[in-house]
């Protein structure tokens, strides 16, 4: 497997062509995410960029501007697409220096998805953390739906996920069918389990759902998620306004596969099944371009 490495300051980054993923993040040698083995499968999507959609559509099937289209379903357990169609790919090196690397890819166009879309995907590491930013535009003639997301597992420090303290700044969260985990409605976090507003304990909290109402701050128009171990270690992730939705997942998993090692935290820029519900859906034009950025750092 091809992969590159940056570094600056106290930090380093190691990012694969396969599925242009983040692999690993360190500060002072500590992990800030689940890596993945060097030459491998992906696992869980560890660190991918999810495009041209983000989550789920309902049996691979949508609509768009009067058309009916259908994508593989390759969450086979749900009947579910899940995260769009540029991770099984290699991606073409652009450029790269020591604190930074950009990768691309156009993905052949499909029945499904017959757009012609070059997406980029540049990592660049400063003294304060590491800087992505995905590029999508349209080479096609017709118009595209798209959305985006990245697709770390966030590690706060060596105690269990349930002793991390999680701060979350948004006021709803999309309510989801238990098998499917398909959209049913926003519900407010006030009294539930899912208000980390003020930080506290995760617990034994199972999360895999979308979140929104996302308090950004008045300056650069940023929000952010931190965790922290109890051990005084920690991990933020910050966004800006492109992406008004967040999937929370405290990787639950049945054993033996190992159980909740980091917390997935992945900006949106919409919804789950937004293909169908066109809920805060990218219509990207022939020559437009969309952009999205996001953050990690360590606290």
């Amino acid at each position: 497997m091809t992969e590159y490495k940056i570094q600056a300051g106290e930090y380093t980054a190691t990012i694969t062509a396969q599925a242009g993923a983040l692999r690993e993040l360190r500060h002072r040698g500590r992990d800030l995410i689940v890596p993945f083995p060097e030459g491998g499968p992906i696992p869980d999507y560890r660190g991918i960029v999810a495009a041209p959609w983000p989550n789920r559509i309902a049996d691979g099937r949508y609509t768009f501007d009067g058309t009916e289209y259908e994508v593989p379903v390759n969450e086979t357990d749900r009947g579910c697409a899940l995260h769009g169609l540029v991770f099984p790919v290699d991606w073409d090196l652009e450029s790269q220096d020591e604190s930074s690397v950009t990768l691309s890819c156009t993905p052949e166009p499909t029945a499904g998805y017959p757009h012609t879309l070059r997406i980029g995907v540049e990592y660049r590491l400063s003294g304060d953390g590491l800087y992505s930013r995905v590029t999508a535009s349209n080479a096609g003639a017709t118009a595209a739906p798209y959305g985006v997301c990245p697709h770390p597992y966030l590690v706060a420090g060596p105690a269990p996920l349930d002793e991390w303290i999680l701060e979350l700044p948004a006021g709803e969260f999309l309510e989801v069918t238990p098998d499917r985990l398909l959209p049913k409605e926003r519900r407010t976090v006030e009294g539930h389990g899912f208000d980390f507003r003020t930080p506290r304990a995760i617990g034994a909290t199972e999360i895999d759902h979308a979140f929104t109402d996302i308090a950004f701050d008045g300056g650069g128009g940023q929000a952010r998620v931190l965790v922290r171990d109890p051990g005084g270690t920690g991990v933020g992730m910050a966004w800006d306004r492109t992406c008004r939705w967040l999937q929370i997942h405290t990787a639950d998993k049945q054993p033996p596969a190992p159980n909740r090692l980091g917390l997935a935290v992945e900006p949106m820029t919409c919804p789950p099944d937004a293909f169908n519900s066109g809920v805060d859906l990218i219509r990207l034009e022939p020559g437009a371009t969309h952009e999205a950025s996001w953050s990690i750092f360590a606290t």
